[in-house]
């Protein structure tokens, strides 16, 4: 049997395919960013979430894509963890911006883009990732993602500029009682990307506010001039990505790409698990 995962910061979408490469599963964990897990947790974790749900002993092939997976320091964290509870599997971790790639291109080059917890982008041959300008992570840049958004919000929020019926709204769902709690949950506890990233379901609950749609166009700005606009002839290029914060918020990721960068749009997806395994069926990888 084979594994197929596409890792993000946040979650980890898993679809077991039997010897003939058909779907026998599919299945959800966290996300194993290197950045933020160690072996030993991303092992506990795969222990508790997915063992149960299938028969190590029969996976032969695992191919994990997997946010943070850009370094072969990384990706050997992953590998190990993965390995404790896959003794048996010949396992293969490489970036989840080849799974973005994969998914919106098959073996067609172009330009390729991730929006969701964090950001990233890349030229693509059809193979491989040809060329590729550091997102730099949620505290130096990646701009127009969850993160970035998230930061947005709750800035906003916490400053006191946000109108009144919206500050009521964020209270109301977050439930924090002022600022200091706020400070908690982003300097004290674990995968802050995460923390901040959740802020941007407020934006995407209240997308109708001119607010709300300042905030999300203008880190769609933020992205296309600092990461996008960089490379090489890129408005020669269709514009695809995949992520939940691309998929919700689509109409103005559109209107910033085609009529401010004259980039043509090209495939949106939410999740591109079902594409990468449908790649790896037709192309046998």
């Amino acid at each position: 049997m084979i594994l197929i995962a596409d890792g993000g910061s946040t979650k980890t979408a898993w679809t077991l395919l039997d010897d003939n490469k058909t779907t026998i599963g599919e299945f959800r964990s966290d996300g194993y960013n290197p950045y933020f897990w160690t072996t030993e947790q991303i092992a506990e974790s795969i222990k508790k979430q997915l063992v149960p749900l299938i028969k190590p002993s029969e996976v032969k092939h695992i191919y994990f894509y997997g946010a943070g997976c850009s370094t072969p320091e990384n990706n050997v964290i992953v590998k190990n963890g993965i390995a404790q509870n896959f003794s048996a599997a010949e396992i293969l971790v490489t970036h989840d911006l080849l799974a973005a790639a994969r998914a919106l291109l098959k073996r067609q080059a172009g330009f390729a883009a991730i929006l969701g917890t964090g950001a990233n982008t890349c030229f693509y041959d059809g193979h491989d990732v040809s060329l590729n300008i550091d997102s730099l992570g949620y505290l130096l840049g990646d701009e127009g993602s969850g993160a970035y958004i998230g930061k947005k919000i709750v800035r906003d929020y916490m400053r006191g500029y946000f109108p009144e019926t919206l500050a009521q709204a964020f209270k109301l769902k977050y439930g924090y009682a002022n600022n200091e709690q706020i400070f908690h949950d982003l300097y004290s506890k674990p995968f802050p990307n995460r923390t901040l990233a959740g802020f941007c379901t407020f934006a995407s609950e209240h997308a109708s506010y001119d607010y709300i749609h300042s905030i999300v166009h203008d880190s769609f700005d933020d992205f296309f001039k600092n990461l996008v606009s960089h490379y090489p002839d890129y408005a020669s290029h269709s514009f695809n990505c995949i992520g939940s914060v691309a998929f919700s918020f689509k109409d103005i990721l559109t209107d910033i790409s085609e009529n401010k960068y004259h980039m043509k749009v090209g495939n949106i997806l939410r999740s591109p698990i079902h594409e990468l395994v449908q790649f790896h069926i037709d192309y046998q990888v």
